[in-house]
């Protein structure tokens, strides 16, 4: 499966979460390149401050050597429900590589999630193609 199939994908999991007035809708897939797919999340999934690379970690067999993380969002480089952010799980996983839709508004917390994997030598790729989608998913938050 290309990039694009597994970001498609994590963005089909976004409509899945319960929506909130005070959290983004997310989806998440962790997959080995052009490979199967390791584990899937999205917000809320499990219990109401998750968010969906969490959840995707959480459930994602411990070697992450060479997968890709796909997220509807930018990862969370801030976070106000926990200590840990998604950057940050993301990096400590060993993950060097995440692909996202939509760069994350900075409704609740800066979207600071690309600047702190950048900077811990991840590499990061925002595919053209998906972001209205994504942020459809979230039409909850936005006065239209």
């Amino acid at each position: 499966m290309s990039d694009e199939d597994h970001l498609r994908e994590a963005v089909r999991l976004a409509y899945a979460c319960p929506p909130s007035a005070t959290a983004f809708s997310v989806g998440a897939v962790i997959a080995t390149p052009g490979g199967p797919v390791l584990s899937r999340g999205y917000s809320r999934q499990e219990e109401p401050h998750d968010h969906a690379e969490e959840v995707a970690l959480r459930h994602a067999p411990r070697d992450l050597a060479g997968a890709t993380v796909y997220s509807s969002l930018e990862p969370c480089g801030e976070r106000a429900s926990r200590p840990l952010t998604c950057a940050r799980l993301i990096i400590a996983a060993g993950v060097r590589r995440v692909v996202y839709a939509w760069d994350e508004p900075s409704l609740f917390v800066p979207g600071k999630g690309v600047e702190v994997l950048r900077a811990a030598g991840v590499e990061v790729v925002k595919l053209a193609g998906l972001e209205a989608e994504a942020r459809a998913a979230n039409v909850h938050l936005f006065d239209e």
